[in-house]
């Protein structure tokens, strides 16, 4: 899902912090938030992301650093789009990662889960 409005990166763009490679030195604090809900997020989420449900943001947004690069994801991009545009308004510079987590794993990118499973997103 795309919108002209919002910002979108493909999944090859989010920093390789993400797949527990150190951040090179001197790079911008980047963040990857992924707002799916916890049952999606038990399943299988990006190794370093910081997890905060759509719903939630509003309320924990503080959790969120100004000055860092804001990758928001979740799991096809329709949910992602939306709290980017909701940061936008209030201020934050933040970018929708286009495909969600399906496209992450699809790319190859790492997984990590919550428990004992093999970590998934479809």
């Amino acid at each position: 899902m795309t919108n002209p409005d919002v910002p979108t990166v493909p999944v090859g763009a989010v920093p390789g912090a993400f797949d527990s490679v150190e951040p090179a030195a001197g790079a911008p604090p980047a963040i990857l938030l992924d707002v799916r809900e916890d049952d999606e997020w038990r399943l299988g989420h990006a190794p370093g992301a910081l997890h905060i449900p759509m719903a939630d943001v509003p309320a924990r947004v503080d959790e969120l650093d100004p000055d860092a690069d804001i990758y928001v994801v979740c799991r096809q991009g329709g949910r992602s789009l939306e709290v980017v545009r909701y940061l936008a308004n209030i201020g934050y510079e933040a970018v929708n990662v286009g495909g969600g987590m399906v496209s992450w794993q699809q790319a190859g990118r790492p997984l990590a889960a919550d428990g004992e499973h093999e970590p998934r997103i479809y």
